[in-house]
């Protein structure tokens, strides 16, 4: 990796057209709240205060994102692997997020960058409450800054056409893979851990 030099990005690429830097927006406009609405599904980055970099997937029902306002949003932390990565690098790092939203079926996604800060307020997680029960945290997010990417990144992958799923049996199961990985617990087919984890949503 050492023999790499630094290209000169502008002789490879053009420079972005007028629309792509004017489409940035200091806060969520109609379409930006309708787009998160309608997702079930984010991925969120996050820095430590070391530099290292966190990205995330978070989901629940569509709208499981929360708009308090046009520059206010309210991300309900449900159960993971308790490793804590967002919420260390958010209450330890620079408090600086990014969030990438999906809607199944369209091909565009929308980005919402901010500052965050971690909440338990009590009257808070009750707000938030879904699958019967509060989250255990909420990152409350400043909106800095939102835009929409185009499609052909969607486009390109077919991630949401049909005939481009891999059926799971195409993989080992997840306990099978860290078993494999780790020596640890004692391996299971997913239709095992799939049933636990409905218990745990």
């Amino acid at each position: 990796m050492n023999d790499l030099t630094h290209p000169n990005l502008a002789a490879i690429y053009p420079s972005p057209n007028e629309r792509v830097i004017a489409k940035v927006r200091p806060a969520l406009d109609v379409h930006s709240r309708k787009f998160i609405a309608l997702s079930p599904f984010c991925v969120i980055a996050s820095a430590g205060k070391d530099g290292s970099v966190d990205a995330s997937p978070r989901g629940g029902h569509p709208g499981f994102v929360h708009i308090d306002s046009d520059d206010r949003l309210l991300m309900p932390d449900r159960p993971g692997n308790n490793r804590l990565d967002s919420l260390r690098n958010v209450s330890e790092g620079s408090g600086l997020v990014q969030l990438i939203f999906f809607v199944p079926g369209l091909n565009e996604t929308l980005r919402v960058s901010g500052m965050a800060a971690l909440s338990t307020e009590p009257a808070l997680l009750a707000r938030l409450k879904e699958f019967g029960k509060p989250p255990r945290s909420v990152l409350v997010i400043g909106v800095q800054e939102v835009y929409f990417h185009c499609g052909k990144a969607i486009m390109r992958s077919k991630l949401w056409s049909q005939e481009a799923q891999v059926a799971r049996s195409a993989m080992p199961s997840i306990s099978e893979i860290i078993h494999d990985q780790t020596r640890l617990g004692t391996p299971e087919p997913q239709h095992v851990t799939d049933a636990r984890w409905r218990e745990q949503l």
